[in-house]
């Protein structure tokens, strides 16, 4: 993957940041880390994995994960690159009994203020983009809280809503500068916090350009799918409609269903269908591949308040591969009617699809192509930085 294109700045590059996301090393490439990429090529950062938004499962993969961060919380950051250090913080999850919270937060700023003094980042900025370690908000002597909100956070399956809601109202409030990537959210945020931005996901359109290169190979595993392919690639989770799906499969039994990316949720329903395929996760970078075999891309969710209260960066990658999308009709989605096909129950979803590889042209390929090809993540940065830039100049 090409660096990315970091802007021109003047105040920014005077500091550093201390960056409070996810997991760097998830499957999924969020936004919380093509922004934290950016920003670590323009000023040293260290980035702050604090796990315990949900309290974790007693299953391998959540098991091998908690012991992996808790090794993380006594080992050195993880150096990425000279500007980019990654150190993991935990955090107790049963935040409803007493002294938890306390003990997360005295345990997470003396760990981060020890990290920061050992990288010499002495001027620091705090950039949140998840809101359960709120309680370190100026409280690591930053000049500046940025609040970088990609989610409602509070509807995962999992969380204790009242809890999340509370932590992240309060960063919302304390932050000087709030960006908000859902549009549904942007309004109730600016009723707490004057200084909030509405900033829509970007995507890497270079990457996902290449699933319709007929010079990329195909993932080898993929070359001898049965077509057509209806394919879908990111986390298979909760807030998925099985029961769309499975209707879909069992409708179109000639047809292939291709899922690439890791299981987080019960998927019995999905194997009991044979022409149903899950891929299981893949490299971020890999992904063009395998969308170099769908005949169409579906989301297919349940439409719900987490999903409401979405912004699907799956949706901008899908459309910079110039296939076909069919989609439940979300707010969101319905910003990209012009170039997505929306469906409100199954059988219209089934004629969709149908419409879909019956009618497609390579016209219609490159409007959809066209319509994210100025959201690049690069651009979406730029704007973000432009911002923050301008709140440090005015007060010098």
């Amino acid at each position: 993957m090409s660096s990315p294109q970091v802007p021109q700045t003047t105040e920014l590059r005077r500091y550093g940041v201390v960056y409070f996301g996810n997991d760097w090393f998830a499957e999924n490439r969020t936004s919380s880390h093509h922004i934290a990429r950016r920003l670590s090529q323009l000023i040293p950062m260290l980035y702050v994995e604090t796990p315990g938004i949900r309290a974790p499962q007693a299953t391998p993969r959540d098991l091998r994960k908690l012991w992996r961060k808790l090794r993380g919380a006594f080992a050195p950051p993880h150096k990425v690159h000279d500007q980019l250090h990654v150190k993991t913080i935990p955090q107790i999850p049963f935040r409803r009994l007493p002294f938890v919270n306390t003990a997360n937060r005295m345990l997470a700023e003396w760990l981060t203020r020890r990290e920061l003094r050992a990288l010499g980042i002495t001027d620091v900025i705090s950039w949140f983009v998840i809101p359960h370690p709120a309680a370190l908000a100026k409280r690591l002597g930053e000049r500046m809280t940025v609040y970088y909100c990609i989610d409602d956070y509070a509807s995962y399956p999992g969380m204790d809503p009242r809890v999340i809601q509370e932590l992240d109202d309060y960063l919302t409030r304390l932050a000087d500068v709030v960006f908000v990537a859902p549009a549904a959210l942007v309004e109730a945020k600016r009723a707490m916090n004057p200084n909030v931005h509405a900033s829509p996901h970007g995507v890497d359109f270079d990457l996902f350009a290449r699933a319709s290169d007929p010079a990329v190979e195909p993932a080898a595993e993929a070359r001898d799918i049965r077509r057509p392919v209806i394919g879908y690639f990111g986390t298979v989770g909760e807030w998925m409609d099985f029961d769309l799906v499975t209707f879909l499969a069992r409708s179109r039994p000639e047809w292939t269903f291709l899922f690439v990316g890791f299981c987080a949720t019960d998927v019995s329903p999905l194997r009991e269908c044979p022409n149903i395929v899950l891929a299981g996760p893949r490299r971020y970078e890999e992904l063009p591949q395998w969308a170099r075999v769908f005949d169409a891309a579906i989301y297919p969710p349940r439409v719900n308040r987490q999903v409401k209260h979405s912004n699907p960066l799956k949706l901008r990658e899908y459309l910079a591969t110039g296939k076909p999308v069919v989609a439940m009709t979300t707010p969101e989605t319905s910003r990209f009617s012009g170039v997505v096909t929306l469906a409100d129950n199954p059988e219209a979803f089934l004629a969709a699809l149908d419409g879909a590889l019956a009618n497609d042209t390579p016209a219609d390929a490159k409007r959809r192509m066209d319509s994210v090809r100025g959201s690049s993540w690069d651009a979406r940065f730029a704007e973000t930085v432009a911002v923050v830039d301008r709140l440090l100049a005015s007060r010098r």
